[in-house]
């Protein structure tokens, strides 16, 4: 624990103080080359606990809402003989008839800004 508190409170405080940050946005100009390589391990530093706080944090839309949750993986078959001339399969995830197509995408896609739609699979 000692070591750490040193790091922050000793180390990282003399980093920051002898860093060249500029006042203003458009100070950065001003900068030379080795001020601004000084730089470069501070803000990808930055960068990246931003990016790794936005991973933690940032929705997760799975594709599959609601159909057959309880199984570890949607698996559906069917017999080519049991189709009809043409048979519509969902691939937007929304259908109630699921694997079958009932038109959800057409919902789906003007909520979603997508153009996703079904599978139609005819006999020739």
């Amino acid at each position: 624990m000692e070591f750490s508190s040193n790091l922050v409170k000793v180390h990282l405080a003399n980093y920051l103080a002898n860093l060249p940050l500029p006042n203003s946005f458009l100070g950065i100009f001003k900068l030379g080359g080795k001020d601004i390589l000084k730089l470069i391990p501070f803000y990808a530093t930055i960068g990246g606990v931003c990016y790794l706080s936005y991973r933690v944090v940032k929705p997760r839309h799975p594709v599959n809402p609601c159909i057959k949750k309880e199984s570890p993986k949607v698996v559906d078959g069917y017999d080519i003989e049991e189709l009809g001339e043409s048979t519509s399969f969902c691939r937007c995830w929304r259908s109630s008839k699921f694997p079958l197509c009932d038109g959800a995408h057409n919902k789906y896609n003007i909520e979603q800004k997508d153009n996703v739609g079904p599978l139609i699979i005819k006999k020739k």
